[in-house]
């Protein structure tokens, strides 16, 4: 079944913030089940997993794109129509915002247990192990640029969209599991650091759904909000640029 590109990128991105807000949950909150289990291979193994199930979902409707980031590197590259771009950004961000939300809902009653604030926020948006704002906006670059370079190198031309100036790009169902590997590879290699946003919807779209949540003391920490926003998109730009310029050689 083909989808509306747009609806298709909300639905994809919703999955993939249930299914990742939702192992973070599992992992830091009070009285889980796995709240004693190693978290940091079991985050970025499900946010792998869950780039897999959500690229599989909707690849062959809106190429399943699922990040701003993304969507500007394909566009950048010459790869991806730029008259589309500004729907893809608005199904991914609502998409992000849902997604949290629902994982919300699941783990609601551990959350009322859970009074340490810090723990509540990380499971809806990131936040750096050291705070170092240079340095945080250097490691969401090369992370996303990591994404993003990959990803050129797996995509093709898999998705017809009526209207569209090009041939449109994005990550057809056979290419899921090497991008959700990529995924994972890049949360166990360079996302220490940041928590590995490398989606300017997989934080901000969260980070507003946290905002708007009926608890004491919480903090949403804007003043660190742009870096997993300006650093994806520099790094999924600069990504574009430099494929775009390989191709030429």
């Amino acid at each position: 079944m083909i989808l509306n590109p747009y609806l298709a990128e909300f639905i994809g991105t919703t999955t993939l913030l249930l299914f990742g807000a939702g192992v973070v949950a599992n992992v830091n909150l009070k009285n889980t089940i796995a709240e004693k289990q190693t978290p940091w291979v079991l985050i970025t193994a499900a946010w792998g997993f869950a780039v897999f199930v959500s690229v599989y979902i909707t690849s062959q409707s809106s190429g399943a794109h699922l990040n701003p980031a993304v969507t500007l590197g394909l566009a950048v590259a010459g790869k991806f129509s730029w008259s589309l771009v500004p729907g893809y950004f608005g199904a991914q961000l609502l998409g992000a915002m849902l997604g949290s939300w629902l994982a919300y809902l699941t783990y609601i009653d551990h959350y009322r247990l859970t009074e340490d604030e810090a723990t509540v926020r990380s499971t809806f948006c990131t936040g750096p192990a050291v705070r170092n704002l240079k340095n945080n906006f250097f490691s969401e670059g090369i992370g996303t640029f990591m994404l993003v370079f990959g990803a050129l190198f797996i995509v093709g031309p898999n998705i017809e969209i009526s209207g569209s100036e090009v041939q449109n790009f994005g990550l057809g169902s056979l290419d899921a599991l090497p991008v959700g590997i990529l995924v994972w590879l890049i949360g166990m290699a360079l996302g220490g650091t940041t928590g590995y946003a490398i989606n300017p919807a997989r934080d901000f779209g969260p980070r507003l759904v946290y905002q708007f949540l009926p608890r004491k003391n919480k903090n949403a920490d804007w003043g660190y909000s742009w870096i997993p926003i300006l650093g994806p998109f520099t790094g999924g730009a600069l990504a574009g640029l430099v494929y775009g310029f390989l191709m030429t050689l």
